[in-house]
């Protein structure tokens, strides 16, 4: 039987999270909310209607909720052309599917914002699918990205692995019916990737390439 080993990007592959927390924090600025950027940090990973939900609460204007991804959307969009895949990110991905895994991407971009994520990985070759945000009607950590992208790869959830770096990757997973993996280059601590449903952590890409033979991804 086929396996599938899906991904988000954002932190994961891709060290693009400190970015995502210093445009959100400026778009909030601009529109007069003081949120500090701990909490912001904390947020990424969730869609941007979620996110702006989670940090304002449920009394915010609504209405201003498009201006804020707008507003994110353009100063996050400065860094398209530099954003830095993380260490052997590529490397990881190539060496899965060269493994008989089938790789599919799971992430809240879409988009110009996913083709520059996915210029960045440089390893397109590797890729079967994508399940981006364009795709779905809820993101994580609902787990129907998780969902879609197993559909996409045509493998049952106890045939694959999730990888991801937020609590909210975590939950998605866990909901899914998956084996969930943390790595720790997103920034979030260890012990709340595990709470979320980690059953196994690794510090980065490059770490879980070395370890591959005692991981769920053997």
């Amino acid at each position: 039987m086929q396996r599938a080993a899906v991904f988000d990007v954002d932190g994961t592959l891709v060290d693009t999270n400190h970015l995502h927390v210093t445009t959100w924090w400026e778009a909030l600025r601009q529109a007069g909310h003081r949120v500090p950027m701990h909490a912001v940090h904390r947020a990424i990973g969730l869609g941007s209607d979620d996110l702006v939900a989670h940090l304002l609460g449920d009394d915010r204007d609504k209405d201003q909720d498009d201006e804020l991804s707008t507003a994110h959307k353009a100063l996050y969009g400065q860094y398209f052309d530099r954003l830095p895949a993380l260490q052997d990110a590529g490397r990881l991905l190539r060496r899965l599917d060269q493994d008989g895994w089938r790789v599919v991407l799971a992430t809240s971009a879409g988009g110009a914002e996913l083709s520059a994520l996915r210029r960045a990985i440089d390893a397109d070759d590797a890729i079967m699918a994508t399940a981006s945000a364009d795709d779905v009607e809820e993101g994580k950590p609902s787990p129907e990205p998780v969902e879609h992208a197993l559909e996409l790869a045509g493998v049952p959830a106890e045939r694959a692995v999730f990888v991801g770096d937020t609590v909210w990757d975590m939950r998605a997973g866990s909901r899914a019916g998956v084996r969930c993996v943390g790595v720790l280059c997103g920034g979030i601590p260890r012990a709340d990737l595990v709470e979320a449903g980690a059953q196994a952590i690794y510090d980065d890409p490059a770490h879980l390439l070395t370890s591959l033979a005692d991981s769920p991804l053997a």
